[in-house]
């Protein structure tokens, strides 16, 4: 027979899915911001087309920056918000593997997105700005697109961990 709750998560472990990999979103920026634009002081928002080497190009770059943070700030609470409810929805938490997978996976879309759009396409600004930008910018791809095939087979096991139920055991001749 088939157990109550073993190996099934009421509305289904989907229900994790998007909340987790918005707040990978969300994370995943606050993290570039904080780490390449602050701490390595590698590039800013715009520090290709506005080079910060004056006072006021700084300034732009900052106020660039900030408006940058504050919208990854706001993608992150989105997340929060969305998690919430959707443990409510479940009336459980999310599942460990549908929480690091959806992780994994957002904040390595928004590497990637981030990286084709402003570093390749739009060209504001680096990973790193100098003659080795384009090694960087396509190291960033790389170890981002293997982030992303990761959390997406994490997530995958997870949420397939969901659906297998156990096998129905067959009657024995005890059991009459």
């Amino acid at each position: 027979m088939h157990r109550e709750g073993v190996g099934v998560t009421g509305p289904g472990q989907r229900t994790f899915v998007l909340p987790a990999v918005v707040l990978g979103v969300g994370l995943g920026g606050l993290a570039d911001g904080i780490v390449l634009h602050q701490i390595l002081q590698w590039h800013h928002m715009a520090s290709t087309v506005r080079p910060p080497t004056d006072l006021a190009a700084l300034q732009h770059n900052t106020l660039l920056d900030g408006a940058f943070h504050a919208a990854a700030w706001l993608v992150t609470v989105a997340g929060v918000f969305l998690l919430w409810r959707a443990a409510e929805i479940a009336r459980t938490r999310p599942p460990r593997g549908v929480l690091i997978g959806g992780l994994l996976v957002g904040w390595a879309t928004f590497n990637l997105i981030e990286g084709l759009v402003d570093h390749l396409v739009l060209g504001v600004h680096h990973v790193r700005e100098g003659a080795d930008a384009a090694t960087y910018d396509w190291a960033l791809l790389l170890v981002s697109a293997g982030v992303f095939v990761l959390g997406s087979a994490v997530l995958r096991s997870a949420v397939g961990a969901g659906r297998r139920t156990d096998p129905v055991q067959p009657a024995s001749a005890n059991d009459a």
